[in-house]
């Protein structure tokens, strides 16, 4: 019996991945397609995928255009709205961008006699932001399991830059260390 338990428990660790996976695409699917009330499987998604290519590359093309810059120009003077949109639009160019912002891995050591080490990225050196004597270099350090995370003005001497894809490094921090990185 306890082997038969063995293999019951062993069957779940094997399906439930695959099953989580093909229930969230099924699903997005369909969301997708009743919002747009498509007759068929997946046309939803296809025309979000159009739509989002088609925007970049007419947003691609506008960029060169005054009228653009214009818009840009008056959203980031909007008292409100200037902190969303900028904020918003350094994340997505973080990510996606030509300025990727995560791209130097460290480790970090947070205090002064402590081995404890957390994984995060240099985003920055402060030291132009702050104008102090010391020169702090800025460090974040996303959450596992959420789209958030800690900002960190740090001495050089607590960081240690780490070998290794930046992707890699933010989907093992992100999954609290559970997700296999590639060799």
């Amino acid at each position: 019996m306890k082997k038969l338990l063995g293999y019951f428990l062993q069957g779940i660790l094997f399906v439930t991945p695959l099953a989580v996976t093909i229930y969230l695409i099924f699903s997005t699917f369909h969301y997708l397609d009743n919002i747009f009330n498509f007759p068929y499987p997946g046309i939803g998604l296809l025309v979000i995928i159009v739509t989002i290519t088609l925007i970049g590359a007419i947003g691609s093309y506008l960029i060169q255009f005054p009228m653009f810059r214009y818009f840009d120009s008056k959203i980031r003077k909007m008292p409100f709205v200037k902190i969303i949109y900028v904020t918003v639009k350094d994340f997505v160019d973080a990510f996606l961008g030509q300025k990727r912002g995560f791209k130097r891995p460290v480790l970090v050591k947070l205090y002064e006699n402590s081995e404890i080490r957390r994984l995060g990225f240099i985003t920055d050196d402060a030291h132009h932001l702050l104008k102090t004597p010391t020169d702090y270099i800025t460090v974040y350090i996303p959450h596992s399991f959420a789209i958030s995370g800690q900002l960190y003005l740090m001495p050089p001497s607590y960081i240690t830059e780490i070998k290794g894809k930046p992707t890699d490094i933010l989907k093992y921090i992100i999954a609290g260390g559970i997700a296999k990185v590639e060799e």
